[in-house]
């Protein structure tokens, strides 16, 4: 048991001593490889509701003798980044709630998670706003598109100290006005172009439609990208027209639209980068996924059986705490053997826009390498 906990459980259990020891620590308490998560409060039940795969998605708290003090040990590893709510009963009513002891939030479409971080966990300081950094300009276009039957949204965001006479690379980004807003991607580009990390880039951000179809491998959406969108982006954008100097970017099943597109246009983007991507496959029988995956078991099978040469450098990056670990993990050999440059990072963290924000610079840095690296690396 930690040495914290210990100690107050010895003690006396008054009103008086667990104010004191609530306002002796920051919660959850972490102590060595041991983290210890609080709840105050009368309840019949108190869970921790985690997002961490292959551990028992609810864990029960004990009561700390007869006090309204609730706490639960867990064993986490340094370097842990893990996003989690409170259960809280009371008879036959229960929520879930963020962690009152707990201030750090991470934010996403849903709403707010509580985050618990680990020794060895450090926000990145390149994604936090650096007023030395001078901001890049996002405007709105809209795109009619013929393969998908409707227009479709762009932000586009263009680099500080744009000039129309020089020539940059494109990033497409699938759920563009999401890693905005719960991944800091605005900033985190200021930063790393500021500090010479990456190339002055034009970033494509698309908004999203039919999301669980269109990102599927579907390929009116892979059309929409490769004949619609990249062309107007070329009229529109001085770019540098190659395609090492194209890049498809998408998380989870915009990981899958990233690929599938790039398979379906082999040659056009010639760099990929694939955050926790859905890469559900069968070697025989069935998938165990929701039927949303069907088209996805089927373009991954059907990858597997002929990869091709989608693209020349892929980043791919997946949470140890995600149940996509091994669909990730077994992607990597297998796009090396078909003789890709492939570089793969792994972070004990789970399936969230703070766990790909954390891997842009990894990825954007070696796929479009700013003066810096160039330099240095």
């Amino acid at each position: 048991m930690p040495i914290a906990i210990r100690r107050f459980e010895r003690g006396e259990k008054t009103v008086e001593s667990i104010d004191a020891f609530l306002a002796e620590h920051e919660f959850p308490l972490v102590e060595g490889a041991q983290v210890t998560f609080v709840y105050r409060g009368e309840a019949d039940a108190v869970t921790l509701q985690h997002f961490i795969y292959g551990l028992p998605t609810s864990q029960q708290f004990r009561r700390v003798s007869e006090t309204d003090l609730w706490s639960l040990i867990v064993e986490l590893p340094p370097e842990s980044r893990v996003e989690y709510k409170l259960g809280v009963r009371h008879g036959e009513s229960s929520k879930w709630i963020r962690d009152p002891l707990n201030d750090k939030l991470a934010r996403d479409p849903f709403g707010a998670n509580s985050v618990c971080t680990t020794s060895g966990y450090t926000e990145p300081d390149w994604a936090q706003v650096d007023p030395e950094a001078p901001q890049g300009t996002l405007e709105t276009i809209t795109i009619p598109s013929a393969a998908l039957g409707d227009d479709r949204t762009v932000t586009v965001y263009t680099p500080a100290r744009f000039r129309t006479t020089r020539r940059y690379p494109l990033l497409i980004t699938h759920d563009g006005p999401d890693f905005v807003n719960f991944a800091s991607f605005g900033t985190v580009l200021d930063n790393l172009i500021h500090r010479l990390e990456i190339a002055p880039m034009v970033v494509a951000l698309t908004h999203p439609g039919a999301r669980n179809k269109e990102y599927a491998a579907h390929r009116p959406h892979a059309q929409y990208l490769a004949e619609e969108l990249l062309p107007v982006m070329e009229e529109r954008y001085p770019l540098t027209g190659t395609p090492d100097s194209r890049c498809l970017m998408g998380a989870s099943f915009g990981a899958v639209a990233s690929l599938s597109a790039a398979w379906y246009y082999p040659g056009l983007f010639q760099r990929l980068m694939l955050l926790s991507g859905s890469f559900a496959f069968t070697d025989i029988g069935t998938h165990e996924r929701s039927s949303a995956f069907d088209p996805v078991v089927e373009f991954v099978n059907a990858f597997r059986e002929e990869p091709g040469l989608p693209a020349e450098k892929i980043f791919v990056a997946c949470g140890v705490y995600e149940s996509l670990i091994y669909e990730n993990r077994s992607l990597v050999p297998f796009l090396q053997a078909a003789g890709l440059d492939v570089k793969y990072f792994e972070s004990r963290d789970g399936h969230n826009w703070e766990n790909w924000r954390d891997r842009l610079r990894d990825g954007l840095s070696w796929l479009f390498p700013g003066p810096l690296w160039m330099v240095y690396e």
